[in-house]
């Protein structure tokens, strides 16, 4: 039972070549920049976007990494529906999930663990065709390779919900948590910065209701889970990168944002 790949030749590369070749330059542009990965804490968390690599995949990859030391026994991966729309989560109750580099055991004890400790989660199959999730699969394995996964996909759920599953997950030592989101659609450049910005600030000062101000993200259940983890668990918050599409299109009539942030 495996979770095949769905967007493999579209978000990223097919090839595991074309993949580590792209990561490698994202961070060799990073080595060779003022982007400063001094942490004072352990990463315990990080929200990364989840578009096309050539449109987000350095965002990303400047949260990945940061985690190239840790040694996690599982990465819990949260991120939102985009084809199908349904009540609660859905948790990957399958053996492995496929890469281009390799398969990446899926932890099936503590997925079934999970939906036993909360009624809002199952298991359905059909939704497991996600990118939100699916494109941080090649980033995991190159940087953590000897981890499982665990796979939610939501969808109609309440924020309150997601945080009961973040909030476990922030309490096991063996456990790493990745929130995927972008942020606002298909705006012009000055207004996407605007709307952006809210929830940059939110999420560097961990503040729920500067989040609710006007932020607009597609992962904002996951993100809001995560700022009120990161509130009752007193965790610190450090921005990395952020982005449009027109960093890549030149288009600034309809853009949308990316955004990477570590906590810990």
């Amino acid at each position: 039972m495996i979770r095949n790949t769905a967007v493999a030749g579209t978000f990223y590369p097919r090839s595991c070549e074309e993949i580590n070749k792209q990561i490698n330059h994202f961070s060799n542009i990073l080595e060779n920049s003022d982007f400063d990965s001094n942490l004072d804490f352990t990463p315990k968390a990080i929200i990364v976007p989840h578009a096309g690599y050539i449109y987000s995949g350095f965002t990303a990859n400047a949260a990945y990494s940061l985690l190239k030391n840790l040694e996690p026994k599982r990465v819990v991966v949260i991120g939102p529906s985009h084809k199908f729309g349904f009540e609660g989560a859905s948790v990957a109750l399958l053996d492995e999930y496929a890469s281009p580099c390799g398969n990446i055991p899926i932890d099936t004890q503590y997925s079934e663990n999970l939906i036993y400790a909360f009624d809002f989660l199952d298991f359905n199959q059909k939704v497991h065709c996600e990118h939100s999730t699916e494109t941080q699969i090649p980033f995991i394995k190159h940087y953590l390779p000897n981890t499982k996964i665990v796979e939610i996909i939501y969808s109609d759920i309440s924020y309150k919900q997601i945080t009961q599953i973040v909030a476990k997950a922030l309490k096991e030592e063996d456990t790493f948590l990745v929130i995927s989101t972008d942020l606002s659609h298909f705006y012009d450049l000055q207004k996407a910065n605007e709307i952006d910005s809210i929830g940059l600030v939110a999420v560097d000062k961990l503040d729920l209701d500067i989040w609710n101000s006007g932020c607009e993200a597609c992962g904002r259940t996951g993100v809001k889970a995560l700022i009120q983890s990161a509130n009752d668990f007193k965790l610190q918050s450090k921005l990395l990168d952020y982005r449009t599409s027109f960093d890549m299109t030149k288009d600034d009539k309809s853009v949308v944002g990316y955004m990477s942030a570590v906590l810990g």
